[in-house]
């Protein structure tokens, strides 16, 4: 990325918005203020942009943007820089968690988005935007909340602390529960953990069965089940030719398989295995 030019003055309907923007949601009160601000003593603060076609696009600056049209402004000051694609999406993610806080969910999204894009690891998105990785994984996993937990993240009715709290029930059943009772009790983050906890040890002591191939039902103990599903993790790496395989489930037998993969080779690799394979690659004995 080239360093900016000196400032100009750039009309709004020359900026285009900023495809890669993580910021969905904005703080009514804060906007207000801005905007308040701004109509009283200006724009202060040029935006970055870069020249798309015959026009700009917005590379940092949504919400000062905003606000500068709503207080009246048809112009305002900006920094044109030079950054390609991947740049302007790294800079708008910085740009919000630097100013204005994004929600857990809005910086899920914007890390999910960009390490599909662009076909990188947690590991090299942690560097570029000088992260640690577990910040990035830990946030990505929101996402496997269902969605009525996802919205009460976004409602500010529980924090991240509660949400990251639930990952480990599994069931939506339980996690909805869970969230409707941190509410209702207005229970604390450590309080959350402990209940979940107490949830998971009550479900393992439960009887377990493993379900064979000819479908015959056989008791096991919560021990042997664990080695079990090591065996069919192990089972599925070896076929599917990968290293990350995860097989998770509950008492009640419900679950989900995660299989992870590098980059867009491993994905077709393992596309082949399951897709092309007649009656798939692989026999799981869980039921």
């Amino acid at each position: 990325m080239v360093a900016p030019s000196p400032p100009i003055s750039l009309k709004i309907s020359e900026i285009e918005s900023n495809p890669y923007q993580p910021r969905q949601d904005f703080e009514f009160k804060d906007h207000i203020e801005l905007v308040e601000s701004i109509r009283a003593h200006g724009l202060l603060q040029p935006v970055l942009v870069r020249r798309h076609g015959e026009k700009y696009q917005l590379v940092a600056g949504e919400r000062r943007l905003r606000a500068a049209g709503e207080a009246g402004c048809t112009e305002v000051p900006v920094h044109v820089i030079e950054a390609d694609d991947r740049q302007t999406a790294e800079m708008a993610i910085i740009e919000n968690m630097q100013r204005k806080d994004l929600n857990p969910l809005e910086k899920a999204a914007a890390f999910q988005r960009y390490l599909q894009q662009y076909a990188c690891t947690q590991e090299d998105l942690a560097g570029r935007l000088n992260l640690d990785r577990s910040t990035i994984a830990n946030l990505i996993r929101l996402l496997e909340l269902p969605q009525a937990v996802q919205e009460s993240i976004r409602r500010k009715e529980i924090t991240q602390g509660h949400a990251r709290a639930l990952l480990p029930l599994g069931e939506e059943r339980e996690q909805i529960e869970f969230c409707r009772r941190i509410q209702r009790e207005g229970l604390n983050v450590r309080q959350t953990e402990a209940l979940v906890q107490q949830t998971i040890e009550a479900a393992d002591a439960e009887p377990l069965a493993v379900i064979d191939r000819d479908g015959n039902s056989t008791p096991v103990k919560r021990r042997a089940t664990q080695e079990h599903v090591a065996a069919l993790e192990q089972q599925f790496r070896t076929i599917l030719g990968v290293k990350n395989v995860t097989i998770t489930h509950n008492a009640k037998g419900k679950g989900k398989i995660v299989i992870q993969f590098r980059n867009h080779d491993e994905f077709d690799q393992i596309r082949r295995q399951i897709c092309d394979t007649p009656g798939g690659g692989v026999r799981s004995q869980t039921g």
